[in-house]
């Protein structure tokens, strides 16, 4: 660990005097590509000078406490070490912490894909809460959150919603999302009182860049059609909706969320691309791990990663054995508590499989 800091801080000691080079000043490609490198290892540079300023004040304070004191002073020096002890085991790990591999897809924008699973219309309702949920945690975070398609059911429910969440670090906190929800409480239409357990799944695809994945129009069948959803005289009298078909996979994409036919093109196109992405990213890992499960299985209950129990008031979360009981406010979009302990929980593995 100690090496690879010094190999770190030796390699931003490197750019900072290329920087200052004037044959490569003049070089704006260079520099450009200087600057990016430098303020990838900022954070990590500076955690580390702080380290190893705390670890000198610490030594220099040992040092006193060998030395002939009175019994105030003496006490002093020692809660001054326990403190800079105390800071020295933070650094420490929050410098274990920078070194892990960092996910190329944290700070991408995504297209989350919310699907009514077992349990019929119960379950397109859950998925509908789901919807809200996520939609209320994006607004807490000041993320933008626009439709792309949905397919609506009973009771204000969806079979199926897809939405584009961006913002700051999107991925970085939805990513332990995917998966099977599953739900068990009574059903407004269940007259005799009986708990129904339905379950609907969600996918969390990292929005693909056109640098990402290339599209072949050759490829590419695009259907324009008439909206079915609201929208007044314009969806009687206007083609706007798209649909796009990709003919190597049959991946079927349609969006006609938008007014206009180009921006239910552009979405459609997002989606499209990011599916891709995704898809030929399982493949990559599949043949790396055999074991590897897709995100949402097949929404089956008993392939669930969550369970909220409302009669209960109780929510579960199957990967790391956590249970909260604030249900309601959870349904409101308050997920953070939900997420950071995922996020610790996923650190902590990375950190035993780099055996920093």
């Amino acid at each position: 660990m100690w090496e690879k800091l010094e190999q770190i801080n030796k390699r931003y000691e490197e750019i900072v005097a290329q920087m200052s080079n004037p044959e490569i000043a003049i070089d704006h490609v260079q520099m450009t590509k200087l600057a990016q490198e430098k303020s990838s290892l900022d954070a990590i540079v500076n955690l580390y000078q702080e380290y190893r300023a705390t670890v000198k004040s610490l030594e220099d304070t040992r040092t006193m406490q060998a030395e002939k004191l009175d019994a105030e002073m003496l006490a002093m020096v020692k809660e001054e070490a326990r403190q800079l002890e105390d800071k020295q085991n933070r650094l420490q790990e929050e410098l274990k912490l920078a070194l892990l591999p960092k996910d190329p897809n944290d700070e991408k924008n995504i297209i989350m894909e919310i699907r009514a699973g077992a349990g019929g219309d119960e379950a397109s309702i859950f998925a509908a809460e789901l919807f809200r949920m996520y939609s209320r945690y994006a607004q807490t975070r000041k993320w933008n959150v626009d439709i792309i398609n949905s397919s609506e059911s009973v009771g204000n429910g969806y079979k199926e919603i897809i939405l584009e969440i961006s913002g700051k670090g999107v991925f970085s906190r939805l990513k332990y999302e995917r998966g099977v929800h599953r739900v068990q409480r009574v059903p407004i239409t269940e007259s005799s009182g009986r708990i129904h357990t339905s379950t609907a799944t969600v996918a969390v695809l990292p929005e693909a860049d056109e640098v990402d994945l290339t599209i072949d129009p050759k490829d590419l069948r695009v259907d324009i059609f008439h909206s079915g959803g609201a929208g007044g005289q314009n969806v009687n009298k206007v083609a706007t909706a798209v649909r796009l078909t990709h003919f190597p996979t049959g991946m079927v994409v349609i969006c006609q969320d938008e007014r206009s036919q180009l921006q239910n093109r552009i979405k459609a196109m997002n989606v499209l691309r990011s599916r891709l992405l995704d898809m030929e990213t399982q493949k990559q890992e599949a043949e790396m791990s055999s074991m590897r499960r897709s995100q949402v299985g097949t929404g089956e209950r008993s392939e669930k990663i969550r369970t909220y129990n409302f009669p209960q008031d109780r929510l579960s979360d199957h990967r790391i054995g956590l249970t909260l009981h604030s249900l309601p406010r959870i349904m409101q979009g308050e997920l953070d508590t939900l997420i950071d302990a995922l996020s610790t929980d996923d650190q902590s593995k990375k950190l035993e499989d780099a055996q920093i």
